[in-house]
């Protein structure tokens, strides 16, 4: 009995919870780094959740920012890609390399982001120094996963932490 009464108060915490327009409690950004062989490129993908994306360009570059909004994608998109570029580097078997951004859509609730390194013939180690959002929370998590072929090597990246490498 007294366990039911714990569950149905999480549960009407829960509710009111998002009913007061808390959205996650949790903040967690995904990495992930793909190395293609065919075309000798790393593929890059980051996912965030959209509203503390849109809150931090805001807070950073003093604009109005709507990310799903059609009238603002060519604005939004030169944020992004300023955002990304300052906050995400990689090193490929321990040279730093240029990333080129793909572009951004939305899906659901998060924003994914598309960026591809180019002239990459083989990865014996990939370095991801990620510091998404770390400007707008203290507890942010950083999932990041690296790919080459069938082995996937993945961790997660706690603030203050900025650094993951994965050798193959």
């Amino acid at each position: 009995m007294c366990r039911l009464k714990y569950i149905l108060l999480l549960l009407c915490c829960t509710f009111f919870s998002v009913k007061a327009g808390i959205k996650h409690p949790l903040h967690v950004s995904t990495t992930e780094v793909n190395f293609n062989a065919k075309d000798k490129t790393l593929e890059i993908s980051c996912r965030i959740f959209s509203d503390d994306f849109e809150a931090i360009l805001a807070k950073l570059y003093k604009q109005k920012t709507d990310l799903s909004s059609p009238n603002m994608k060519t604005a939004m998109d030169e944020l992004v890609k300023k955002y990304l570029f300052s906050h995400l580097q990689l090193k490929a078997n321990g040279k730093a390399v240029a990333m080129n951004y793909i572009g951004f859509e939305i899906d659901h609730e998060a924003t994914n982001i598309y960026l591809e390194v180019e002239k990459i013939p083989d990865v014996k180690s990939v370095e991801v120094n990620d510091v998404i959002l770390y400007d707008m929370f203290d507890d942010q998590m950083s999932i990041v996963h690296v790919v080459k072929a069938k082995i996937r090597k993945s961790t997660k990246i706690l603030y203050p932490e900025k650094k993951f490498t994965a050798n193959f």
